[in-house]
């Protein structure tokens, strides 16, 4: 029996899976529900849980159509927002039994611990905004 040695040959699949099991295994960390970072980005990840937790904190408590004008949201959109922030202890409902029925929506003080971040975060906006149109000064 002859042995083969083989050198210089790529295996596309093999290439392919390689790299797969990478991503996988490096984002799998940051993923895992033991894993602060990955929770936190899990509770705020979307297009629009950062904005309405920012309007919460501005208004105190918001009904929900109050949220829906200032940003424009559509109904489905606002209803899975709020209720994803609802289950990771970000948002309060508070119904009031009152004809009409009323519903408020207000941050939780988990919610409230983001803020400074957030605002922080508008500040680097701002900068980036600045140094865009040549305003930036060092």
């Amino acid at each position: 029996m002859s042995e083969r040695i083989v050198t210089g040959e790529t295996n596309v699949e093999g290439a392919v899976a390689a790299s797969s099991k990478a991503k996988a295994s490096s984002t799998a960390g940051l993923t895992a529900p033991t894993c602060a970072m990955g929770y936190a980005f899990k509770a705020i990840e979307g297009k629009w849980k950062l904005p309405v937790m920012y309007v919460l904190s501005e208004r105190g408590a918001a009904r929900y159509n109050e949220i829906k004008r200032e940003l424009g949201i559509t109904n489905m959109m606002l209803t899975n927002t709020l209720r994803d922030l609802e289950e990771y202890g970000l948002v309060n409902r508070t119904q009031y039994n009152e004809v009409p029925p009323r519903v408020e929506y207000s941050l939780t003080d988990n919610g409230y611990a983001i803020i400074p971040a957030l605002k922080e975060f508008e500040k680097w906006g701002q900068f980036l905004l600045d140094a865009k149109d040549g305003g930036a000064q060092s």
